[in-house]
């Protein structure tokens, strides 16, 4: 049990049971740190995967200090909320829908910016390497880079780190569209808090592209989860500049190798009159709008397209000084954009009430809830008395959790949690376009006649986590590219429309 101080007994505030839970929650860090370790046991053991495993054992007993749910608990509550979510969005009355026409200047920005969305996006995506673009082009994709893979061009060129550099590079060619003298480095090194990326020449935007890949193995999974916040030392006038502390180091080291290694004044030296542009899709989103930022300094001009980035990324200073350089896109429900420690916090709490409130046995609701996934259904026959008095017969003795006082288990405000004095409030970089989806093209993504409205949004949108089927097959790179493949070609083939985006807005 955690010590909150309006729950704690007046004789539990002796140091002596004070030094009695800070070694509970030492034990319990040391646990989650082993259990980690066990799990990530093929990853090396030096310096800075020793600091992640520390940071996400941290991370991990903070957050579950205060409850005791089994792993059923948590998707029965998952099931509850998105069919609560659901049912208070078809309940919602038409004064909760604001309306308001763009500017023509807002249109025809969110235009230019929805065309080098799209544009910067392969870079984004060929950043992964061949193993996206064989998930992309499944029966084809091996005969267009196989050529690739059986040649030997390592000492042609600067490739660096990792397995089937060939097949990286020749997935890498395929999906820019690029040739092999418009790339100045490409980089498959990958450790914890070391991201692979890529530097090119892209002459149809006279742009010097870098590309940071996004989370694709253990060390990349490490780097997210060091979730604690660390201050930027910047070369700005921005004050309180505080950051997401795995993707900081990501970016600190992607910096050092293009400066110190002249990667970039190498490519500038080949076209001084391009500017800068960094692109990634979700963790190397996040590195990548940490990097424009430090780069910022030496190439005024720079700007960056950060696709599906985290949540939880920027101090507020930050954010608002990344507008101006920096677009973000989001598409849908995509759960990566409104994941910080505040929300986890508060979506911990929003289980436990609903769960708390439920009268149905786990096993029904579990049932319903693939259902209700898979094929739909009214979700107004939600099995909760979220509006009652006591409950007949609850799903968890929840009782007992409610009486320790803790902040998790205060049902009278739906704000968020305060986060722990290490988690600080975090935010997305720069301004958001989202992508939304209109219509019912079917419950899952692969449906292909999927129709998407566009707007600018605010990140007071993402402050929570939605729950449905898509939150997670939104946050793939192919499925976003195709999003912006239609999006792109609806908005050319309906220039004199007015655009759907740009007049609704959505209410949470």
């Amino acid at each position: 049990m955690a010590p909150y101080p309006s729950a704690v007994p007046h004789h539990l505030d002796s140091p002596e049971s004070s030094q009695l839970l800070n070694g509970l929650k030492t034990a319990a860090t040391s646990v989650w740190e082993t259990r980690i370790k066990f799990l990530c046991c093929c990853i090396g053991k030096d310096d800075r995967t020793r600091v992640a495993f520390s940071s996400t054992a941290e991370l991990f007993s903070t957050y579950f200090s205060d409850t005791d749910l089994v792993p059923s608990d948590i998707a029965a509550g998952l099931a509850l909320l998105h069919q609560q979510q659901d049912s208070i969005r078809n309940n919602q009355e038409p004064d909760q829908v604001v309306s308001r026409s763009p500017e023509p200047s807002q249109e025809a920005d969110l235009d230019a910016e929805l065309e080098n969305c799209h544009h910067y996006m392969q870079f984004a995506a060929a950043a992964y390497g061949w193993p996206l673009y064989i998930y992309r082009n499944p029966f084809t994709g091996l005969c267009r880079i196989g050529g690739d893979c059986c040649r030997s061009r390592t000492t042609d060129y600067d490739l660096v780190g990792g397995d089937q550099l060939n097949c990286h590079f020749g997935s890498i060619l395929q999906t820019t569209g690029l040739q092999y003298r418009d790339f100045i480095h490409v980089s498959f090194h990958d450790k914890v808090y070391e991201l692979p990326f890529l530097v090119a020449l892209d002459h149809r935007k006279e742009s010097v592209v870098v590309a940071v890949r996004g989370t694709m193995s253990l060390q990349d999974i490490l780097t997210d989860l060091s979730a604690e916040s660390e201050p930027l030392d910047l070369e700005c006038e921005v004050q309180d500049c505080w950051a997401h502390k795995g993707i900081s180091q990501a970016a600190r080291y992607v910096y050092r190798r293009l400066i110190n290694d002249g990667i970039l004044s190498q490519a500038f030296s080949i076209a001084p009159e391009y500017r800068l542009v960094i692109v990634g899709h979700s963790l190397g989103a996040g590195a990548a709008a940490l990097l424009s930022i430090m780069l910022r300094a030496a190439y005024p001009r720079v700007q960056c397209y950060a696709f599906s980035p985290p949540r939880g990324l920027l101090s507020k200073s930050l954010y608002e000084y990344s507008k101006t350089f920096i677009v973000s896109l989001v598409l849908g429900k995509d759960v990566i954009p409104r994941l910080s420690v505040a929300n986890l916090e508060d979506l911990k709490r929003r289980i436990l009430r609903v769960v708390a409130h439920c009268n149905k046995p786990k096993y029904k609701i579990l049932l319903r809830g693939c259902w209700y996934e898979l094929f739909g259904g009214h979700p107004e026959d939600l099995p909760t008395e979220l509006d009652g008095g006591d409950l007949t017969q609850p799903l968890l003795g929840e009782r007992s959790l409610l009486a320790h006082g803790s902040p998790a288990y205060s049902f009278s405000s739906d704000s968020p949690l305060e986060s722990p004095t290490k988690y600080p409030p975090l935010y997305p970089p720069g301004r958001i376009i989202h992508l939304e989806e209109v219509g019912t093209s079917g419950r899952f993504s692969c449906y292909p006649a999927a129709q998407y409205s566009v707007k600018w949004s605010h990140e007071s949108e993402f402050s929570k986590i939605l729950i449905g089927p898509k939150m997670l097959t939104d946050h793939m790179p192919d499925i976003l590219m195709r999003a912006l493949d239609s999006v792109v070609s609806d908005r050319a083939a309906c220039v004199s429309c007015p655009t759907q985006g740009g007049s609704s807005v959505y209410v949470a």
